[in-house]
């Protein structure tokens, strides 16, 4: 499949100027266009949805730092075994955290990561989440807050957990890629 996107053959919609624009600014900040955005391009609502949602959460004011939402996205993704998102993400967190080992660390097992007391219960919380969201009770709440996060934050950690979940599935069931550049970046 090298070479590919998806294992879909969805042809691109026409895109707007705003979009043309958009992918223009990915291609300078980052030097290349997401391919989960080019996965997208068949349909300008649903990427323009996709997009909104994923800026707000990431990008978006929050308590939690660019670094700790990368990391749910990661760990989420681990979680899930989401090839696309790992291989992203995991790049996010290298460049971020300047440690290419925590990347792989959060990619593998962030447990075995020399984590915050903070970090650690965001991403414990994420976890369950994923894994057992039907048992997440205040207690789980109570230690987030008890590790320093407020409400809003709660918010913005299930948030993030939730969006990688939706993203992590739509990517397995379409056989999504990475952009290749993703694997020697921040090493």
């Amino acid at each position: 499949m090298t070479g590919k996107i998806s294992a879909l053959d969805l042809a691109p919609a026409e895109l707007s100027e705003a979009t043309k624009a958009y992918f223009a600014k990915c291609e300078e900040k980052l030097g290349l266009v997401p391919n989960v955005l080019l996965a997208y391009a068949f349909d300008e609502k649903k990427l323009r949805a996709f997009t909104d949602t994923y800026n707000d959460l990431m990008l978006g004011d929050s308590g939690l730092s660019k670094l700790e939402r990368e990391m749910i996205a990661v760990v989420v993704s681990s979680i899930n075994h989401c090839y696309y998102c790992l291989t992203a993400h995991g790049a996010a967190v290298r460049q971020l955290s300047g440690d290419p080992a925590l990347g792989e660390m959060m990619v593998m097992n962030f447990r075995a990561a020399d984590l915050s007391a903070r970090q650690t219960a965001m991403l414990e919380f994420a976890v369950k989440l994923t894994e057992q969201p039907a048992k997440i009770v205040e207690a789980d709440r109570a230690a987030l807050r008890q590790a320093g996060f407020s409400d809003r934050d709660i918010w913005d950690i299930a948030s993030t957990a939730a969006f990688f979940n939706m993203s992590n599935r739509v990517a397995a069931a379409i056989d999504m890629r990475p952009n290749d550049e993703y694997h020697a970046m921040a090493r």
